[in-house]
């Protein structure tokens, strides 16, 4: 009587603890409607940026159509892309790819 080993379990279970350690990111995306000076202000009002960093992360938007404004948890990249909205932003989340 022969039993069955349970290896694709295991490479599951590696598969799916690798995805949950991945960090995510939150896009901010380009839009015809703020200004640049806006999208600065957001940056340093909201990450607390400096002049500099959120002027580069602004140009990136303008000039990329997207900028990664922050990474770590899910959690906290939810609460960045909903902060985003309410300024009237346009932002999504997404998952460092591997």
């Amino acid at each position: 009587m022969s039993i069955a080993l349970p290896e694709v379990h295991e490479e599951v279970r590696l598969d799916e603890a690798e995805q949950t350690m991945r960090p995510w990111q939150t896009v901010v995306w380009n839009d015809p409607v703020n200004l640049m000076s806006y999208v600065v202000h957001v940056f340093r009002e909201y990450f607390g940026y400096s002049e500099a960093e959120a002027t580069r992360l602004m140009l990136a938007v303008h000039h990329d159509g997207h900028a990664i404004v922050a990474e770590g948890a899910r959690e906290q990249m939810e609460l960045h892309a909903q902060a985003m909205h309410d300024y009237g932003l346009w932002a999504t989340v997404r998952q460092v790819s591997s």
